[in-house]
């Protein structure tokens, strides 16, 4: 087989540069501006809600002035309460509007979660494989990212953008109850806007450098996690133990730093609002001895004025978590603009015959040196059964992949009934090869979900003559639960040879037996099998490949059987081909 070049390091998940974006692909930004717009019903309501809270907000103030100035001199105490009547229901309704400026976000968020979620998991599964950087967990962490995402766009943030007008609305109130005591709520606000935005350079890097972290121990634990019988098997546990600790050692680091800036802006706002509120009853103090101000106007202004500076704690907030918002953006960006497997309008093509052909096909894994491939051509007819045999490294299993089209050849074409496997939909090519790769997996849930797929058109009848086929149900009948035993992830509890049955079993089920698969891919299919099982494979299968297209990758002699063509293989290129007895006779003498 040949083997996949190492991964990157963990920062190339967010570092590395997106493929130039085809026609067909959405703009940059269009795939989270679109359930923004969406719901901008929603965000009119919460901005609208915002509006009116504000508004009332006033009131308290000028209640405040209306008792000191008016009732509390003349003693009044019918207007009092007139004026807490008042009161009681501006309290109300303000109580009532903030539960629903709080509900319509929660539904906002819902739906923008809904949706981007929907969006990166098709992404995922359109995406090219050779456009894939990292390793699985540091993939995963950053697929997670959209959850900033959503919670920027989502919570606070409609609330805090609508209040920031209302900062000038009520410093002019104050200027109208107590012109002097304006001036101190509007020195305050530079002070805090500049701090927060002199934060953000520094924010920026460290948010950068915390993802990236994230990302690191995300592969660590995903790594651990998936290969923990070999971890503990081949004692590498202290190894990974060691990058664990590393991992989380540096981004504590970094993100104590982050918290410390981030901090510095928020206190620096909180501080600002008792500044302001003392400044301003100092000030109102010694304009009311000055006989120039009443006691009801720096009541209401000391209040407004606080007000007018709270907002101002929230823009600082949020300053510091644009830093992160925005590099999570511009990571899934990346991901969610570039080129896919469908970056055209492909060839619809239900049904193919089985013929493939590699025209000097050239092809290196991503980040690899050396080529796996190189000018590798040869035809297979319809119907023909061609094995694939070599050293290991030669080539073998990208020849697999190519024809699967997991990947695109650097140069040359790979061709099925005459069409470029580039410009055939994947869904139609897939749909006519059976394929079992060299890597087993198996996905959570029962055994008949992994040979069926989901696919309602897969009766039990198929499922039970696949597993039959396979081999398969000699040892499912024998589980308490047969076939509706729920699997571990990836099949964990059955012997490697089991779930490479099931594999084939899955590969074999088909709607209807009239019409199977053109194409069967198989890559060391009973590589972990023993002789018995593996010949008694062989048998059952001799009848049932009659007539299709086979592509076998195997070391296996007795799988040699089902092929009547043999391929050599050496260093990615073809040493020699022809009919399976004449090859096998030549490398025997060789």
């Amino acid at each position: 087989m040949s083997a996949l070049p190492p991964p990157t390091d963990f920062q190339a998940a967010i570092a590395a540069t997106a493929p130039p974006r085809p026609l067909l692909s959405p703009g940059p930004g269009d795939w989270l501006r679109a359930p923004l717009w969406a719901n901008r019903g929603l965000f009119g309501q919460v901005a609208l809600a915002a509006v009116l809270i504000n508004l009332l907000a006033m009131a308290a103030a000028l209640f405040s002035m209306a008792v000191y100035n008016k009732v509390v001199p003349s003693g009044a105490t019918g207007s009092m309460v007139a004026l807490v009547t008042g009161m009681a229901f501006i309290i109300v309704f303000d109580f009532v509007l903030r539960g629903l400026r709080g509900y319509f976000v929660d539904v906002a968020g819902q739906n923008i979660d809904r949706v981007l979620g929907e969006q990166l998991f098709d992404r995922l599964l359109a995406m090219k494989l050779a456009d894939r950087r990292g390793s699985n967990g540091a993939f995963a962490g950053l697929l997670r990212e959209f959850e900033t995402l959503r919670e920027f766009f989502a919570s606070a943030t409609i609330a805090a953008i609508v209040d920031v007008p209302f900062v000038l609305l009520f410093i002019g109130v104050i200027a109208l109850v107590a012109p002097p005591l304006a001036l101190v709520p509007l020195l305050a606000v530079p002070i805090v806007i500049g701090v927060a935005w002199l934060a953000q350079p520094l924010l920026a890097r460290l948010s950068a450098a915390n993802l990236a972290e994230s990302l690191g121990k995300q592969g660590v634990i995903v790594e651990t996690i998936a290969g923990l019988e070999t971890v503990k098997s081949s004692q590498a546990g202290p190894l990974l133990a060691r990058r664990w600790q590393s991992a989380v050692a540096q981004q504590a680091a970094i993100a104590l730093r982050q918290r410390s800036v981030a901090a510095l802006a928020v206190n620096v706002a909180a501080v600002m609002q008792t500044i302001v509120y003392v400044a301003t009853i100092a000030l109102g103090v010694t304009l009311i001895a000055a006989g120039s101000l009443s006691m009801g106007a720096m009541v209401a202004a000391s209040m407004l004025a606080g007000r007018a500076v709270a907002p101002l704690g929230q823009i600082a907030a949020l300053l510091t978590r644009l830093s992160n918002t925005r590099d999570a953006y511009h990571a899934l960006d990346r991901l969610m603009t570039g080129a896919g497997e469908i970056d055209h309008a492909p060839l619809r093509r239900a049904t193919l015959s089985g013929r493939i052909a590699f025209r000097r096909v050239s092809f290196r894994y991503p980040g690899s040196p050396t080529l796996a491939l190189d000018d590798v051509s040869f035809d297979i007819a319809p119907g023909d059964r061609v094995a694939i045999i070599g050293r290991v490294g030669s080539g073998k299993s990208t020849i697999a992949r190519l024809v699967l089209g997991l990947y695109q050849p650097e140069s040359g074409a790979v061709m099925v009934d005459d069409a470029d496997v580039r410009q055939l939909h994947p869904d139609d090519l897939r749909a006519n090869i059976g394929s079992v790769l060299q890597d087993v997996v198996l996905l959570s849930g029962s055994i008949r979900d992994n040979i069926a797929l989901g696919d309602a058109r897969i009766d039990d009848a198929a499922v039970l003559r696949a597993a039959r086929l396979s081999g398969a149900h000699d040892f499912i009948g024998a589980l308490p639960g047969g076939y509706d035993v729920t699997l571990a992830d990836r099949g964990e509890g059955l012997s490697g040879g089991q779930r490479q049955a099931i594999a084939i079993a899955r590969a074999l089920a088909v709607a209807d037996t009239a019409l199977p698969r053109p194409i069967l891919v198989l890559d060391e299919p009973t590589s972990a099998m023993d002789s018995g099982s593996e010949e008694a494979l062989v048998s059952r299968l001799e009848a049932e490949v009659a007539g299709r297209t086979i592509v076998l990758v195997t070391h296996r002699q007795s799988m040699l059987r089902l092929a009547t063509r043999v391929i050599v293989l050496d260093g990615g290129r073809i040493v020699t081909q022809g009919p399976r007895d004449d090859v096998l006779k030549s490398l025997a003498i060789a």
